[in-house]
């Protein structure tokens, strides 16, 4: 299940959401895995980050830092190594970056969505960690 963010700003987490761009809590992706809703995880982080922490089954394509610098035809010319038959969860560091790619994805006509904190929501999911569960709070009440 995706969660439509709420109207372009920024948020109390520091997040700016563009209008109606879905998103997948750290939660939500977990209860999916391994399921045959499992969604394409797309990692877009540097090789390097990806090859020290990565959510099993999803697939680097670094693509992070052309994005991070505006330029969206690194990913465009990927799209042929991303499946269109099911839906794609973008990853980097922080969720900021992989809206980028979600937004790209979107317009190319994928059902896209991006990780709720990147890995750092990922990492404090699997953690449990304090800090994970008061960003999580803010994500379900703001919708």
């Amino acid at each position: 299940m995706t969660t439509a963010a709420p109207a372009s700003g920024r948020d109390l987490c520091g997040e700016t959401n563009p209008p109606s761009m879905s998103r997948v809590l750290p939660d939500e992706l977990a209860e999916r895995l391994g399921t045959d809703d499992e969604p394409f995880l797309l990692d877009i982080r540097p090789e390097s980050d990806y090859e020290r922490d990565a959510i099993d089954a999803s697939r680097n394509v670094p693509v992070y830092d052309d994005l991070r610098a505006g330029d969206e035809s690194a990913l465009r010319s990927r799209l042929n190594e991303i499946p269109d038959d099911r839906e794609i969860v973008t990853v980097c560091k922080m969720g900021v970056v992989a809206k980028r790619a979600t937004r790209v994805l979107d317009e190319a006509g994928y059902d896209a969505s991006t990780l709720a904190g990147g890995m750092s929501g990922w990492n404090g999911y699997e953690r449990d960690s304090l800090g994970y569960r008061i960003r999580s709070l803010w994500w379900q009440l703001r919708g």
